[in-house]
């Protein structure tokens, strides 16, 4: 089958800041959505060699994930660690600072962000729970793949919408998080609503025109083939924007244009002193350079970020950051191994054993789920998330990250998670 990497967009190099988004092979949300598709054959791309009968989108097996012969089926997010509920918030922004190239003239650059939170006692009745994307993006995303997709299937988060901040007299840190090429806001959200739950504000955003958004009047736009291609530097200006609305909430500023009413507790409740920066593929790219263009970044993380840029990242970050590496590995890119060298402060560089490109992410456990209903070999689930077990691969997903940002934001140490290797953790491999 084709084992294109995932998240394949071009890289911010000089011959391709105006590639368009041709796509070669299977893109990551084209791979995700057709394994989210269990129609009436099997899809596109995840499931193109699966050998077994199809099955109903009403209906799963006995042993999968959504219970037993003749049940409802959902595929399923982890639950959070944390001892708070979850709350959720999503916001429509405005940079009027940038004009948006990919846009009618004229028109500023325009964004959909979401803040997760540690939430106060919150019940589905007064605050539902969210779905993994909104409905219009659920079907664009289902469009690129020409199956249809049975709602049901689709997973709730852990997200109270709307319910009240959790405050405990003191703000929240906050950590942004950025996507790969192609993908949405909510493609991580195992490792959003794990941090949420344990105490941080997350803010994660879609980088419109290159991947999937919904606006709240209806608008969804999609991954553009025609525009100027975006490139890790956009990306990370979408970082450096949202800085700033970090600083407005925390000021008691309500920065959503729409001027729609936030949960109470969130105006006033994030501390913007105390901010960390996350990324995954190209997103951890952009991480990388959101923490070099503005020092009020305290910490970064990259979750396989290729680390490649015109130009080059070659300034000094003398701030704590951590490699999560998969795929693009310090022996394996020059541009990762280069990134390396000029981190001056604390570092740390870890590697999943048998993790490629796509197992950072709801991948890890969405995929497994979806190719066990569509009965799909071992093999071919591996070919798209490695080898490394699903359970272990969302545990280390959980834990790392937010080990890395207690230590680093809060001044809280997690054990001697980040010291070196763990008996907790024996599949991850720490490089000097």
């Amino acid at each position: 089958m084709d084992t294109t990497p995932m998240d394949s967009t071009p890289q911010d190099t000089a011959p391709q800041d105006t590639a368009t988004a041709h796509r070669t092979g299977p893109t990551r949300r084209r791979m995700l959505g057709a394994a989210l598709t269990l129609g009436v054959v099997a899809p596109l791309g995840l499931a193109r060699t699966a050998s077994a009968a199809p099955v109903s989108a009403g209906t799963v097996p006995s042993g999968t994930a959504s219970g037993g012969t003749g049940t409802p089926a959902r595929l399923t997010l982890p639950a959070p660690t944390g001892p708070f509920p979850v709350g959720m918030v999503p916001l429509h922004l405005r940079d009027e600072s940038r004009l948006d190239p990919n846009a009618r003239p004229g028109k500023f650059r325009e964004l959909m962000a979401t803040v997760w939170y540690p939430a106060r006692a919150a019940n589905a009745d007064a605050h539902p729970l969210a779905p993994w994307m909104t409905a219009g993006a659920l079907r664009a995303f289902l469009d690129d793949t020409g199956f249809p997709l049975d709602p049901s299937l689709v997973p709730l988060t852990a997200g109270h919408q709307g319910a009240p901040v959790h405050r405990a007299g003191r703000p929240l840190p906050v950590v942004l998080y950025s996507h790969g090429a192609g993908g949405h806001r909510g493609d991580h959200t195992i490792m959003v609503q794990e941090l949420a739950s344990h105490g941080f504000a997350v803010v994660t955003v879609d980088h419109t025109h290159d991947g999937i958004t919904e606006f709240p009047d209806g608008t969804v736009v999609v991954r553009d083939a025609v525009a100027p291609g975006m490139v890790p530097k956009d990306y990370a200006a979408d970082l450096l924007f949202l800085v700033e609305r970090v600083v407005d909430l925390a000021n008691g500023r309500n920065p959503d244009v729409d001027g729609r009413a936030l949960p109470a507790g969130l105006l006033g409740g994030l501390d913007a002193r105390n901010i960390g920066v996350s990324g995954w593929s190209k997103g951890g790219t952009a991480a990388a350079l959101a923490m070099v263009a503005d020092p009020r970044i305290r910490a970064g993380l990259t979750l396989d970020g290729r680390m490649e840029s015109n130009p080059a990242i070659t300034t000094d970050i003398d701030r704590p950051f951590m490699l999560m590496t998969a795929a693009y590995t310090r022996a394996a890119s020059p541009y990762v191994e280069t990134f390396w060298g000029h981190l001056r402060g604390w570092r740390l560089d870890v590697q999943a054993t048998g993790a490629v490109h796509s197992s950072y992410g709801d991948n890890m456990t969405l995929i497994p789920q979806a190719g066990k209903l569509l009965g799909m070999p071992l093999e071919e689930i591996q070919a798209q998330v490695g080898t490394l077990d699903p359970d272990r691969g969302v545990r280390i997903q959980q834990a790392y990250p937010r080990a890395f940002f207690d230590l680093h934001l809060r001044n809280r140490p997690c054990g001697n998670l980040l010291d070196g290797p763990s008996k907790a953790f024996p599949e991850v491999v720490y490089h000097p």
